[in-house]
């Protein structure tokens, strides 16, 4: 995926603003240190020193010299961190402090796009500057088991009720999110409306988000448009980097599959793009209203076997849980 000129310089001003605001905050940080500590300024003035001094003596070749310098630079940093400490600084409170630290606020590593680049270009191609707030709302931290029937038997074998079912399902989601870049594997989240599928995948994304994963998150319907610009040639060159980002993104989830009309053709083209996923290793979660015999109806059998074979299917149970947070919330 890629921005045009324009979008990738304006991306670029945003990292070199960041890399300033970055440089001020450690200068600042630096002079309440030395404000506090004035002897830090000193050890650190004459650390600077001793290392030019053993960079003359290695170009000289004085092998002694070079030592002596080693071993006094070795002295001043003990005693310096002795002092820092005493003064009750963290450790790191006079080094750069980077959103990013992966590529330190450069937007690059070892000449690479840095994860969270890519992920501001998937904010910038696919217009999903409003999924960090639904993330603040949609997330582990504030997910609620109380909304689910500890009395409802979702396994009569095992007599597991819908609370504990669900109790699992979350920890699960869990596992996956913190075990992600080991296993990278997909989900399948199925049942009625309301149920937590939407949720749940947010969950997994705001973790994922966090870990620097690029995550891309599509409606079965933006999806398809997405797609069909592509085969259709309708958004230029644009379109076919939105298309392409849909490949390479880390994280795929697929939003309400089975709300969109298909056919054969985009039956084609979305085996296509989870097949490829598939074999690039890279991990996908959908989520669908439609129970297995009715996605089988509505899809290819080799899309369907594709699924069936390599997902992890989480079905889920129950009434529609907006519902009764919005029953609650008038009794409130």
């Amino acid at each position: 995926m890629a921005l045009n000129n324009s979008q990738y310089d304006a991306l670029m001003r945003v990292y070199q603003k960041r890399q300033r605001d970055s440089r001020h905050r450690q200068e600042a940080r630096i002079a309440q240190v030395y404000r506090a500590l004035p002897q830090m300024e000193r050890f650190d003035r004459e650390i600077s020193a001793a290392s030019v001094e053993r960079a003359r003596k290695l170009l000289d070749g004085d092998r002694d010299g070079e030592a002596r310098c080693r071993q006094r630079i070795r002295e001043l940093r003990e005693e310096r961190e002795a002092l820092f400490s005493m003064g009750g600084f963290p450790p790191d409170y006079m080094e750069p402090d980077y959103i990013c630290p992966e590529c330190r606020d450069t937007g690059y590593v070892d000449g690479r796009k840095c994860r969270c680049f890519r992920q501001a270009e998937i904010r910038i191609l696919y217009g999903q500057s409003n999924l960090e707030e639904i993330l603040k709302k949609e997330n582990f931290s504030r997910l609620s088991l109380a909304y689910y029937d500890k009395g409802l038997i979702v396994n009569e074998k095992k007599q597991i009720s819908q609370y504990d079912y669900m109790k699992a399902v979350v920890e699960e989601c869990r596992s996956y999110a913190a075990r992600f870049r080991e296993r990278k594997g997909s989900l399948l989240f199925t049942g009625p409306a309301g149920t937590g599928k939407t949720f749940l995948s947010n969950c997994i994304a705001k973790e994922l988000l966090d870990q620097g994963e690029a995550v891309l998150y599509l409606t079965a319907l933006d999806l398809f448009q997405i797609i069909s610009d592509k085969r259709f040639d309708r958004g230029g060159e644009e379109g076919e980097d939105r298309y392409r980002g849909i490949l390479e993104c880390d994280l795929l989830i697929i939003d309400d599959l089975g709300t969109e009309l298909n056919n054969s053709l985009e039956n084609a083209e979305l085996f296509y793009c989870i097949n490829d996923r598939g074999l690039k290793g890279k991990a996908t979660i959908i989520s669908t209203n439609l129970p297995m015999n009715e996605l089988r109806n509505s899809y290819s059998e080799r899309l369907c076997s594709r699924i069936i074979s390599s997902y992890q299917i989480i079905p889920l149970f129950g009434e529609d849980i907006r519902i009764k947070k919005k029953i609650g919330e008038r009794k409130s």
